[in-house]
């Protein structure tokens, strides 16, 4: 991958100083070390491209990391908040009842009225 970025970039920077003489109306060749800068700085420019991709590759990767560790803690603290209240309820029925009720309207009642004491 270095190497056709090196080549990438020094086509370009020849290109780029032979498209500015040709717009001048100028020989190709006019003054040979232009191309060799214009080469040269191409090359550094797709190399330094190529750097940059990569680890801006890196930073997202850990970005992503980062984010999904934090959805994961949200979740999961979430889903343990709502495990001791559904805990607390249970308690809270437990401790109304006494005994297990004969009816399903005096267990719901009961259930009503521990949720209606927690929030």
């Amino acid at each position: 991958m270095p190497l056709s970025a090196t080549m990438v970039g020094a086509l370009l920077g020849l290109g780029t100083q032979m498209y500015s003489n040709a717009l001048r109306k100028l020989p190709y060749m006019r003054h040979p070390w232009e191309h060799l800068l214009g080469m040269g700085i191409g090359a550094v420019a797709a190399n330094q491209m190529v750097k940059w991709e990569a680890k801006s590759n890196e930073d997202l990767d850990k970005l992503l990391e980062k984010s999904r560790l934090a959805n994961e803690r949200r979740y999961f603290e979430d889903v343990v908040g709502q495990w001791e209240v559904i805990s607390a309820i249970d308690r809270g029925i437990l401790r109304k009842m006494g005994t297990i009720c004969d009816s399903m309207p005096e267990i719901l009642r009961v259930v009503f009225e521990v949720v209606n004491n927690l929030f």
